[in-house]
């Protein structure tokens, strides 16, 4: 397993744009993360369409390969089911302009969500919908066609209150879509919700089977339930109820090299959470 963290979860540089996110990439080194989860438009850098040139894209390759920290995903994370007409072309055109990117950079895929069939991209009962999975595979379709051509992966990350919202689902897409260019994000967190979370070990079985030879990518929290009977509190590994010793055990013997990146850290957790998910990886 390749373990990475979320680039803008990193400590803050002191310097900006191109040099501050050197200084960033330098901290993944030295912390001794091999991959990166990049956000363009969280790293103080440029992110519009129009600025995500070949020549962008082998700087920023550059900065990475200097610093051996793979990219293992460019994320870009738009709502495919916006049913206003202009917003849904200009997140298309966006996706289109990072699979790009994505090509010249050498990142491992494009990440992305599943998206709500409102402008809001909130919660609504019409997330459950076929009509709403329906426009989202529509809409997905064109983008996994582009990947295609550009050589790059998109990957889709299961979200309990996205349109697709568990495994079952998932596969569905996948099966609907069939291209050998779209593939799966594990997020275990993700999967979860205040309805479902005592379920988890069933839900991440069920996830694991079902698109175990899609997954590309595992994203890594932790989460809390708050006695006010909020929804879950997403936190750094090892901070909350998570017991990721079946996923890891899954990750060792499925997919050995895979990129795993940590999420909802801070500069001064990370280091433990990295431990903790290295500390059990090894003794499962």
């Amino acid at each position: 397993m390749q373990l990475g963290i979320r680039l803008h979860d990193v400590k803050q540089s002191s310097g900006e744009g191109i040099a501050g996110f050197e200084e960033r990439i330098e901290e993944v080194k030295r912390l001794d993360f091999k991959c990166g989860h990049l956000a363009l438009s969280k790293m103080g850098i440029p992110s519009s369409p129009e600025s995500l040139t070949p020549g962008y894209a082998m700087t920023l390759r550059r900065i990475f390969d200097k610093n051996e920290v793979d990219v293992a995903v460019l994320g870009c994370y738009l709502n495919l089911a916006d049913p206003d007409p202009a917003r849904l072309s200009a997140n298309t055109e966006k996706y289109l302009a990072n699979i790009r990117f994505a090509s010249h950079l050498g990142a491992g895929m494009v990440g992305t969500e599943t998206g709500a069939p409102n402008s809001e991209y909130k919660f609504c009962p019409e997330c459950r919908t076929d009509e709403a999975l329906h426009t989202f595979i529509t809409n997905l379709r064109p983008v996994v066609g582009y990947a295609e051509k550009c050589g790059v992966l998109i990957s889709i990350e299961p979200v309990a209150k996205h349109i697709v919202y568990d495994a079952k689902r998932a596969r569905r897409v996948l099966d609907e879509i069939a291209s050998p260019n779209l593939r799966i994000i594990f997020d275990p967190v993700n999967l979860l919700d205040r309805s479902n979370f005592e379920d988890r070990e069933r839900i991440f079985a069920e996830t694991m089977e079902l698109l175990e030879k899609d997954i590309a990518m595992v994203h890594l929290k932790d989460f809390k339930v708050p006695s006010d009977g909020g929804e879950l509190i997403s936190v750094g590994c090892g901070q909350g109820e998570m017991d990721y010793t079946e996923i890891l055990k899954f990750v060792k013997s499925k997919k050995q090299f895979i990129h795993a990146t940590l999420e909802n850290t801070k500069p001064d957790n990370c280091e433990s959470c990295r431990d903790l998910i290295l500390d059990t990886y090894a003794r499962v």
